[in-house]
């Protein structure tokens, strides 16, 4: 469906995250963070595996002890492919030895990890491997003078703790950096973002903290981060939520892809059903999202149960599906296939893999442009801006 609404994104200084650019006029990135044991190498290993499959671009992983820098080595020669965030929390010796064991940044706050002489250390080793550091901030470990000059914590508070790390890094001549200020109330690190933005050029990290369970957080990071985005604010995403790290991988590209931000996979637009359905419109999107989970190509697929708003979406998808007896649907705007309910799912799968190995063909014979023009021009991809 075309979109006439473009987001004009903050400028701000790329740097690399190992083969992601951050930043810049690079795409949006999505990342996410493993909650396994990180001495469990197979286990840590697998959830990456998983959330790169779900498409997560960049994986934070904790490194609280030295042990678990040994084990982030190895997890790091597993998946070497993967841009690897190495979490790190007062200890400045695991931030030097995640370094050296092939992180691609390293998440600290350069004020709790010791002395100007530890934040030397570490900025000297970043500097040495060439990997960008992220200050992140957070309300719920805000310094103790900043919680007693603020009372609480809000927006200001988080912006001048970032300001104290930033000054410190800056002191030492870094650059290369990007900032997260995260709260669990929405209207706070949205104010907080709104404030720093102004005041940097480095990319933002972008996430609703503690956010909660997987509908509650969902809604609260899709309200949050999609206030912001919209205002061009963010260079990154997470969705923090109590679930399986793919979950959060999933509704940070749902939100990219409602926002016209970036493009991946199918994207379902489908009725909420009601009596005039005349095929089971929730099943239908549920088989269909479980078949489609392999795919990362874009594609616009409808499903609507009637034919009161049926037709016009699906004439919009590049297939789409309208109620009826039997079934209409629509390929590249026009019907050119009648299925029963019983053979619904099976002969739209079988269409949009066809659709998607036409404009896979098309590209290899350097005719993606022709083939895909009516689909995909009013639509950004993933290499826009």
């Amino acid at each position: 469906m075309t979109s006439h609404h473009r987001i004009l994104r903050r400028k701000s200084r790329p740097l690399r995250v190992g083969r992601v650019t951050v930043g810049g006029d690079a795409p949006i990135a999505v990342q996410t963070m493993t909650n396994t044991d990180t001495e469990d190498v197979s286990a840590t290993v697998a959830q990456i595996k998983a959330c790169v499959k779900a498409g997560a671009d960049i994986v934070r992983v904790s490194v609280p002890t030295l042990k678990a820098a040994e084990a982030f080595r190895e997890i790091k020669k597993q998946v070497g492919y993967v841009p690897l965030v190495a979490d790190i929390h007062f200890n400045y010796k695991c931030a030097i030895a995640a370094a050296e064991a092939g992180a691609d940044c390293l998440r600290i706050n350069p004020g709790n990890i010791g002395g100007d002489r530890k934040v030397a250390e570490v900025v000297a080793c970043a500097k040495h491997h060439g990997i960008p550091i992220r200050i992140g901030v957070n309300a719920g470990s805000l310094e103790a003078d900043l919680q007693e000059k603020y009372g609480e914590p809000n927006a200001d508070a988080l912006v001048e703790s970032a300001l104290r790390h930033i000054e410190i890094l800056k002191r030492h001549n870094f650059e290369d950096f990007k900032v997260s200020l995260k709260a669990s109330e929405v209207f706070m690190t949205v104010f907080a973002y709104r404030k720093l933005a102004t005041m940097i050029d480095q990319p933002l990290h972008l996430g609703i903290t503690e956010a909660g369970g997987a509908r509650a957080g969902a809604v609260k990071s899709a309200i949050g981060l999609g206030m912001l985005l919209a205002e061009g604010i963010g260079d990154t995403i997470r969705v923090s939520l109590a679930a399986d790290p793919v979950e959060e991988v999933k509704v940070g590209w749902d939100i990219l892809k409602a926002l016209h931000l970036r493009s991946r996979g199918i994207n379902l637009v489908a009725c909420p059903s009601c009596s005039r359905q005349n095929f089971d419109v929730i099943k239908a999107v549920q088989e269909l999202e479980s078949r489609f989970e392999d795919i990362d190509e874009p594609l616009d697929v409808a499903v609507i149960g009637c034919v009161v708003n049926g037709p016009g979406e699906a004439r919009e998808a590049a297939i789409g599906v309208a109620g009826g007896y039997p079934n209409s649907i629509f390929v590249d705007g026009k019907i050119q296939h009648k299925a029963h309910n019983a053979e619904l799912v099976d002969v739209l799968e079988r269409l949009v893999r066809e659709k998607i190995a036409q404009r896979r063909a098309a590209r290899a014979n350097g005719g993606e442009a022709q083939e895909t023009r009516a689909a995909d021009a009013t639509r950004p991809s993933d290499t826009q801006r």
